[in-house]
């Protein structure tokens, strides 16, 4: 099937999916007011085959010491697939499903599927990375843009969104932005920072008067960045920055590596 933008509708929310670009969610309106930053810098983007940073690009493949390209020097980020091509293999009702085929820099062959359900108060999506020839480390995560303020159907600007979180920790961020592997207290924001929630990730947005979403996941880790004054970013993943180095999950041909993330919204 084609690569075109794929339109979802439940109730009054509307999610558009873009598999040529990158697999990304291209937005998400609830009563025609858009949760996700438009522009440059928008949507949300699925990070595959990891998450985050790794250390100067390189990581452990076996014996092998793989080298990615430093998209962020000096650092690899944020996985290959959203710069990669996704293409549609079904659409059904309120559900999309876009697949995409790992292929260089990423050395294995391998396959993401990306599931996209919208009901009318949640959007859940469902992602897994599968292996064709021979085990790898992989990781999956979400990248979205949430704006800071919502603008309503008539116009006016809302307050700036609060977040709500209870971390069993915060991952010691070094100097160069990657978790020393010391784990602190949570400090205060804000933050561009990995913070462990072993009972799954459970992160509230709200926008006064306007709007509470909440982001959950059976995952253990959420990377959270509102350093930007545009938009926050709350995005769950199956491991922290560098983790394929620190904390490596095997994709087996047996074995996909799966993951979930629910965001839910009530209206305030």
């Amino acid at each position: 099937m084609s690569n075109e933008d794929i339109t979802l509708t439940a109730g009054d929310a509307e999610v558009v999916v873009r598999p040529g670009n990158g697999g990304r969610i291209g937005g998400l309106r609830i009563g025609g007011v858009e949760l996700l930053r438009q522009g440059e810098r928008f949507g949300c983007f699925p990070m595959v085959p990891w998450c985050g940073r790794i250390r100067e690009g390189r990581f452990l493949d076996g014996a092998t010491v793989r080298q990615m390209p430093l998209n962020s020097p000096p650092h690899a980020i944020h996985g290959t697939a959203r710069d990669g091509a996704w293409r549609t293999a079904r659409v059904d009702g309120h559900e999309a499903v876009i697949t995409h085929d790992l292929t260089d820099p990423w050395p294995h062959r391998g396959r993401v599927t990306h599931v996209v359900t919208l009901t009318e108060d949640s959007l859940t999506l469902t992602m897994s990375v599968e292996a064709y020839d021979d085990s790898f480390p992989a990781q999956i995560g979400w990248h979205p843009w949430f704006h800071r303020t919502l603008v309503g159907e008539d116009g006016a600007v809302g307050e700036d969104v609060r977040l709500d979180f209870t971390p069993a920790w915060q991952e010691e961020r070094g100097a160069d932005h990657l978790p020393t592997g010391n784990r602190i207290d949570r400090k205060p924001g804000p933050w561009d920072d990995c913070f462990g929630m072993p009972g799954g990730v459970d992160v509230t947005l709200t926008w006064p008067g306007q709007l509470e979403l909440k982001v959950t996941s059976r995952e253990e880790w959420v990377v959270v960045y509102d350093e930007q004054a545009e938009a926050v970013c709350v995005e769950p993943q199956t491991g922290p920055p560098n983790g394929l180095n620190t904390l490596p999950r095997l994709v087996t041909p047996l074995e996909p590596l799966e993951a979930t993330t629910t965001w839910s919204w009530r209206r305030l």
